[in-house]
């Protein structure tokens, strides 16, 4: 099995609500997100997948949350925007793209919020 990791970052501001601390205020992160897929076979060229068309899929979905204020956007009108829904969001949107119909499956997604600090989320087979 071969899986392929690509990164993506984006920076927003949120806040927690109800949370009994300073994260309940307005701030922000420089928010990392880490893809992993892994397959099985190559295709014709020798590759599971283009890490160039893997980096776009992700960027695609982080370009939309990139200078927002997380809270206000559709996605988070329901749920706290934290780490962890933030990486079921990210993880969810991502598994509709047609990539994931074929060879490749998607593995986990990764959000960092700070150097010391990450989510991983993914799915039980």
């Amino acid at each position: 099995m071969f899986e392929l990791v690509v990164n993506g970052a984006f920076e927003a501001a949120h806040r927690l609500v109800d949370y009994p601390g300073k994260c309940n205020r307005l701030h922000g992160h420089s928010w990392t997100v880490e893809l992993s897929v892994v397959g099985n076979k190559l295709n014709k060229i020798g590759m599971v997948a283009d890490f160039k068309t893997l980096k776009a899929l992700l960027m695609e979905v982080l370009d939309k949350m990139d200078h927002q204020y997380l809270n206000e956007l559709p996605q988070f009108k329901e749920v706290n925007p934290t780490a962890e829904n933030l990486a079921q969001y990210i993880y969810h949107t991502l598994k509709q793209n047609e990539i994931f119909a074929e060879n490749v499956k998607l593995n986990y997604v990764k959000v960092w919020e700070s150097p010391k600090s990450a989510v991983i989320y993914r799915e039980d087979d």
